[in-house]
């Protein structure tokens, strides 16, 4: 039975996720601004590096929208330093390693087959609410468009 992907409207569900081998990083700290999570399979596969070095090349773009990146996968702490390392990461990389894709579950977004992340987007408001959300295909990069329509539509929301 697959999970289904959560929808605008709904409740970001909370979570707390290494983001470096020795500190957390949770996802109610973040209120106030707007959050981009990226769930993706692996660190070192093709696409989702490709993926991880679109948004990070975009970050003074998505921080103009007053809004945090996220990357998530099952990968473990020390398999994303070291990969944010090799790539010059410049956002966060969690590990939804132990209990492993518990977060990922949460959201829909948990290919249970494969025991990995599915390729996944969300965009959340400042008040934690899921804005948009979108699954892509594992072997497809889905850019940023998405994004930054999601943010968009935030912003002149506010107006």
């Amino acid at each position: 039975m697959e999970n289904t992907l959560l929808q605008k409207g709904t409740t970001a569900p909370d979570f707390e996720l290494h983001a470096t081998p020795d500190q957390k990083l949770k996802l109610s700290d973040l209120r106030g601004k707007n959050v981009i999570l990226a769930f993706y399979p692996a660190d070192w596969s093709p696409v989702c590096g490709d993926q991880m070095a679109l948004y990070n090349e975009m970050l003074k773009i998505f921080k103009k929208q007053n809004a945090e990146m996220i990357g998530i996968s099952v990968d473990s702490k020390w398999c994303h330093m070291a990969f944010s390392q090799d790539r010059k990461m410049h956002f966060p990389l969690l590990a939804d390693f132990e209990p492993k894709g518990a977060v990922s579950r949460a959201y829909g977004a948990y290919n249970e087959k494969e025991g990995q992340c599915k390729r996944a987007l969300f965009v959340i408001d400042e008040n934690g609410i899921i804005q948009w959300s979108y699954l892509s295909p594992d072997s497809i990069n889905p850019g940023a468009d998405g994004i930054l329509d999601a943010l968009e539509e935030i912003s002149n929301a506010k107006k």
